[in-house]
């Protein structure tokens, strides 16, 4: 049976651009990861790496009109936010190449042998190695950042990973795209194109999960996709590690005294952040925990006039779309549920954007108002009124694990006084990322970010944003009485590499 073709649809219209490849069988997934694996060794000399992983950006800005284009055609997000999210993608390449230099990611430690400890010390020198071929899978909403140029690339090849990605089937024409700059780049330094796989096609993502020569996977995308995929790694004869972002609710506190204080201010905050790309962004707050009251009746009237001067807006393709619309009318319909703006179809092709509102009570307990504490993909969310401060904390102690939780606070609760450090000590346990006076859509690509957090946010306790995101593509590995004439140059008494490390207990830099 011939290979089904893979197309390339514009989601303004759901017709059919082009037909961008065929879907990959067994042999050609097989195919391509066993060129990756052959390629490791071109990624051993970490200033090779670094200054790929520059000339990557470097080609990625040099064609980003065509780039932008392509993503356009397949996303319909606009070239203005695209061209940010590319500027963004090229900052990361650039920053883990920064990183890949200074080295302290392989966070050599070295223990000369010391007798008179109990029990006595031998020599150990201990470094971290890449694990070997990463499965990177593909999100739709972020066709640059969290795509085949993404994190989980840039991270993977920081460590001296070869990537095969598992295309999106949303954007494959930029994938295509995307991959062949890749290789160009890498080709520049000598490095074999097998370095960068990509394969496209349902079928084909499972079969990479399975094969035994891919040594770890990330992925951004649904729970139930990205669950499916966790339990196959985890089924695998020989297991592996699966960095999964799945889904998040990300919660945001809204306090009495900061509704009085700014009401409005936090009305068309929230608004902003609840439509930004048409409510696509993993991060975008789905319930927000609002006051009754004159001062919470002020934040509804805000985000009302807000949110109804929203246009209405293209999701990323017509799936998502009808999903949006039916999620909306369901949970538009549980008793004691309000649409001051009522979400839903915005036309043949668009979504409009709204927000819905419950008292607080309906969600503290189990019941109908559950499918309330479940993401909904698009422009909308859930404002849940509460009359006191036990009922936060009873909707707050249901809440599965999230990517974000925000809290709004008055200007005297920011200082220490009330109870922002208590509602601070409420979100930590339900969040990666916890914010103060500010809302959750942008993540910053920074060495102190973590994007992730508690299940179904994400399926481990790394981060798939900043620097921290290449311990996912590494183990460590001590020698014990190695003779230094056969230790890998990083753990020499010398340094001759001149690493950051610990010696001896003294830290080195």
């Amino acid at each position: 049976m011939a290979a089904a073709p893979v197309w390339s649809v514009d989601p303004r219209t759901g017709k059919r651009r082009e037909q961008v490849a065929v879907e990959a069988t067994a042999t050609e997934v097989d195919a391509a990861v066993r060129a990756a694996h052959g390629a490791r060794g071109a990624l051993a000399d970490r200033s090779v790496r670094a200054a790929f992983l520059r000339t990557a950006a470097d080609r990625l800005e040099a064609a980003r009109e065509a780039l932008v284009e392509a993503a356009d055609a397949e996303t319909a997000l606009g070239p203005v936010r695209l061209t940010g999210e590319l500027a963004r993608t090229c900052y990361q390449l650039r920053a883990f190449a920064g990183i890949v230099d200074e080295g302290a990611f392989l966070d050599v430690v070295i223990n000369h042998p010391d007798a008179t400890a109990a029990p006595p010390i031998p020599d150990l020198r201990r470094h971290k190695v890449p694990l070997g071929v990463v499965a990177v899978y593909s999100a739709s909403n972020f066709p640059f950042a969290f795509s085949v140029p993404g994190g989980d690339t840039a991270s993977a090849l920081a460590a001296g990973c070869p990537v095969v990605v598992k295309a999106h089937p949303d954007h494959p024409a930029l994938s295509e795209l995307i991959a062949k700059v890749l290789r160009t780049a890498a080709a520049e330094h000598g490095i074999d194109q097998g370095v960068i796989g990509l394969v496209h096609g349902f079928a084909a993502g499972v079969e990479l999960i399975r094969h035994p020569l891919i040594a770890a996977a990330g992925f951004t995308g649904s729970v139930r996709g990205g669950r499916a995929l966790f339990d196959a790694a985890a089924a695998r004869p020989v297991p592996i590690p699966f960095h999964g972002e799945l889904g998040s609710l990300n919660p945001v506190v809204i306090t009495e005294a900061a509704a009085a204080e700014r009401a409005e201010e936090i009305g068309a905050g929230l608004a902003g952040s609840m439509t930004l790309g048409v409510g696509q962004f993993c991060v975008k707050p789905g319930l927000v925990l609002a006051p009754e009251g004159a001062a919470g009746d002020r934040l509804i009237k805000s985000l009302t006039d807000a949110v109804s001067n929203v246009e209405a807006g293209v999701l990323l393709d017509h799936r998502m779309r009808d999903n949006f619309v039916t999620g909306v009318a369901v949970r538009a319909q549980l008793p004691d549920v309000e649409s001051p703006v009522t979400p839903g179809a915005g036309g043949e092709h668009t979504v409009g954007a709204g927000f819905l509102t419950v008292p607080a009570a309906r969600l503290a307990v189990d019941g109908e108002h559950d499918l309330l504490l479940e993401e909904c993909f698009g422009p909308v969310t859930v404002v849940a009124r509460y009359t006191d401060d036990a009922e936060v904390r009873a909707v707050l102690s249901r809440l599965p694990g999230n990517l974000s939780a925000t809290v709004q606070l008055s200007e005297r609760e920011a200082a220490g006084e009330g109870i922002g450090a208590s509602i601070l000590a409420e979100l930590t346990p339900l969040a990666g990322r916890v914010l103060v006076n500010g809302w959750p859509t942008g993540v910053a690509v920074a060495p102190a970010q973590h994007h992730g957090g508690p299940y179904p946010a994400a399926t481990s306790t790394s981060t798939s944003v900043g620097g921290t995101a290449i311990e996912r593509w590494l183990r460590p590995v001590t020698y014990q009485n190695a003779p230094e004439a056969l230790l890998p140059a990083e753990l020499r008494d010398d340094n001759p590499l001149g690493l950051p490390r610990r010696f001896n207990g003294v830290l080195e830099r």
